[in-house]
């Protein structure tokens, strides 16, 4: 009994606890949910804050700029005084021109005011003379016209050739591409180059081995011939001489060179055997 009894209270108890901890759990819940809205309330209002100095800021700026203005236009001022002064006095100026354009218009439109004209001098030429002078500006004109028309035409044909050199080379350039497109991929296939390149290419080798040479032949001190070299030395055939080349020396060997293609024009002599 004392046992069922005991069960009895410590469930009670157990009852009582798990009431008292989900209460508690329900007032952990309602205290997370403030400290998350103060937590929202505190970033609010520190964007409020953040907002409100840089307004600050601004509005500090727009003071400093008011002032220097406000610096600005009292120094200004005894210039300012000085130009309204000057502007009183053209104002009475202006007012003054007017009245004495008005006073001159009419004076110039009454009729019977014999000092409103005014002789400008000169002679007027005569009907003649305007025509010469007429025909001289025309022939003038002409003549500009003329030149400039041909400027035009040669400009034009200038151009002409221009559009034409133009086209053709970008037809080059068209063709220079394809053949380069055309070389690479058969160079990619592991084809030889075209006929026409190789030829092009040995061509190139040639120019720049005759340019080559013509550098070497322009040294100083170099003499370019196409004769047949002699030979300035001889090799000794005796038995007590070593066989080394030794040079002639001043006796030379006479070679004599070939007979030219005048030689055809002569006969050959006939050689008489010689009598004893």
């Amino acid at each position: 009994m004392s046992q069922k009894f005991l069960s009895l209270t410590f469930s009670f108890w157990a009852y009582c606890s798990g009431l008292l901890l989900k209460s508690r759990e329900e007032e952990v819940c309602i205290l997370y949910e403030k400290i998350n809205m103060q937590e929202m309330l505190c970033r609010n209002g520190d964007i409020e804050m953040q907002a409100m100095d840089e307004k600050i800021s601004f509005l500090k700026m727009k003071v400093a700029e008011k002032k220097r203005q406000i610096e600005f236009l009292f120094k200004a001022l005894p210039t300012k005084k000085a130009l309204d002064a000057d502007l009183v006095v053209l104002q009475i100026q202006y007012s003054q021109c007017k009245d004495r354009i008005k006073q001159m218009e009419a004076i110039l439109a009454d009729p019977t005011n014999e000092s409103r004209k005014r002789d400008l001098g000169g002679t007027d030429p005569s009907p003649p003379e305007l025509r010469k002078k007429i025909e001289q500006v025309i022939s003038e004109l002409q003549k500009k016209i003329k030149d400039r028309t041909q400027k035009m035409m040669a400009l034009v044909a200038e151009l002409s050739m221009k559009q034409a050199l133009a086209i053709k080379l970008q037809q080059e350039m068209r063709d220079k591409e394809q053949f380069l497109m055309t070389v690479s991929a058969r160079i990619d296939q592991g084809l030889p180059p075209p006929k026409e390149t190789e030829i092009e290419w040995l061509k190139i080798l040639r120019n720049e081995k005759q340019a080559a040479e013509e550098e070497q032949a322009a040294v100083p001190g170099c003499v370019h011939t196409t004769a047949e070299q002699r030979p300035t030395a001889y090799i000794p055939n005796d038995e007590y001489s070593l066989p080394l080349p030794r040079p002639y020396g001043a006796l030379a060997p006479f070679k004599p060179s070939e007979p030219g293609s005048n030689m055809r024009h002569f006969r050959k002599p006939i050689v008489k055997p010689i009598e004893i």
